[in-house]
């Protein structure tokens, strides 16, 4: 009797493959991978890992490379430093970042996360290989979970954990030097405790959240946690390319033994490509939020078709379309519409980094203040004023009038003078002759100059006596 096809897709979990019927977790074991693209992963990841410890020791004129310096407010790439001020800068890369990641996943999938996210990396990469060569593979790794303790487990765990937790501690200083930099770090650690206390803290908080994730949380990040694999189910469609299984040659499924029977397709449910996969999903059943594109069951899948003699990609790189249509991925108007807006977005981007100037100057009319008439012919206008330097070398400011006749006075200052990185608030008079104000409010332009040279012109609005007309 055929199975009713409404209560096979009612069978189907709705449910996480990490979470039993009980709601418990299932522990993963996978079986560690072995092939071409899982070396390649590794080479990868090797150079990811170098980039990620050097970058915070390289410098520029002596300043960090990179600095994310979030408690100070000061952002500092590739050399430039940032501030608040910039804020809107870094608002639009985020939304450039934002409509990249949807644009990249829409084509290709999920594969940042299996090839470059840095949970990925350091969990498969680091912390699995050295579970592997402490407890061995899947099958020695559970039999030891559920084994009682004795010597041999207590020494293979208090190994494990002390080697997780010292990676721990170097993965969170290494992260905490990309806020507060290499020089800062140092003297945090080499320093005694009572005089750094808030570091010493934020380095036990870090290493223990690093412990916690690598050690028990693990893939549960990827599947609970990152919001980003629930955005496939939005995101992808049939012609975006995904870790895929070729269900028109693989199905029907049969053993080893009845392959020669006719009729039936190239898998031989071997079940290689579930025990390999890290989240542990059945790739057979589709695109799945767990699946992390991380490429394990092509290599494992591969490595049993060459060994019974088939050809191999059963399990690919491939889009739905290419699978089932046997058509070529297109470019569809979605991909079309996310690339518009990014190029729209990085145009403007580019824009507002290159006009961003050195000097950043804000003048704004007292609060409370109208105006002033310091004698029969001149009125004037009192200002507060904050000038930032950008820069990492000290400045001189002057201002001057633009596209008026008139002088600019500073309150107790000849000119602005500024260190690295400072930021000046000063008050200013700004008078005009009366027979050139000629409505209640005029806009006036104010030229901002560094070593004889403009950098900025600023904007403000002069208040003059009401005339009737």
């Amino acid at each position: 009797m055929k199975e009713d096809p409404i209560n096979e897709q009612e069978s189907f979990r709705d449910s996480v493959a990490t979470i039993n019927k009980q709601g418990k977790r299932n522990w993963i074991f996978p079986s560690q991978p072995k092939g071409k693209l899982y070396n390649l992963r590794t080479l990868l990841s090797i150079f990811y890992l170098i980039a990620l410890v050097s970058l915070p020791f390289i410098k520029v004129n002596h300043h960090p490379l990179f600095l994310i310096n979030i408690l100070e407010r000061k952002f500092i790439l590739f050399g430039t430093i940032f501030w608040p001020q910039d804020f809107f800068i870094f608002g639009l890369g985020m939304v450039i970042f934002i409509v990249f990641i949807a644009l990249f996943t829409v084509v290709f999938g999920r594969v940042f996360c299996g090839w470059a996210c840095p949970q990925t990396i350091f969990l498969e990469m680091v912390f699995r290989k050295i579970e592997y060569a402490i407890e061995g593979d899947a099958g020695k790794q559970k039999a030891l979970k559920q084994s009682p303790w004795n010597t041999d487990k207590f020494i293979k765990k208090i190994t494990k954990w002390t080697l997780f937790w010292i990676l721990s501690f170097v993965f969170a200083n290494v992260f905490l030097s990309y806020i507060i930099g290499v020089d800062e770090l140092k003297e945090i650690i080499f320093s005694p405790i009572a005089t750094h206390k808030g570091g010493f803290l934020a380095i036990v908080i870090f290493t223990s959240v690093f412990f916690f994730v690598y050690s028990w949380f693990r893939e549960q990040v990827c599947t609970v946690v990152c919001p980003y694999g629930r955005m496939q189910g939005v995101l992808l469609d049939r012609n975006s390319i995904v870790v895929s299984y070729d269900h028109a040659r693989g199905e029907p499924r049969a053993k080893y033994s009845k392959q020669q029977q006719d009729g039936v397709g190239d898998c031989i449910d071997c079940k290689q490509c579930i025990r390999v996969c890290p989240t542990g999903i059945d790739i057979r059943n589709g695109t799945q939020l767990e699946c992390v594109n991380c490429t394990a069951c092509i290599d494992a899948c591969d490595h049993i078709m060459e060994s019974i003699h088939k050809p191999i990609n059963l399990i690919k790189f491939a889009s739905e379309r290419n699978i089932a249509d046997h058509k070529p991925t297109r470019f569809t108007t979605k991909m079309k519409a996310y690339s518009l807006i990014m190029l729209l977005l990085i145009g403007v981007e580019i824009y507002l980094l290159s006009s961003r100037t050195d000097i950043g100057v804000a003048i704004l009319r007292t609060p409370g203040q109208l105006f002033q008439e310091p004698n029969d012919s001149t009125i004037s206008n009192l200002y507060n004023y904050t000038v930032l330097n950008k820069t990492f070398d000290a400045k001189t400011i002057e201002l001057k009038p633009s596209n008026f006749q008139g002088t600019i006075t500073l309150v107790g200052e000849k000119n602005i003078k500024l260190k690295a990185n400072q930021s000046y608030n000063g008050s200013l008079f700004v008078s005009v002759l009366k027979r050139n104000i000629q409505d209640r409010s005029t806009k006036l332009k104010i030229d901002v100059i560094e070593n004889n040279k403009k950098v900025n012109t600023i904007n403000i609005h002069f208040l003059g006596p009401f005339k009737f007309k």
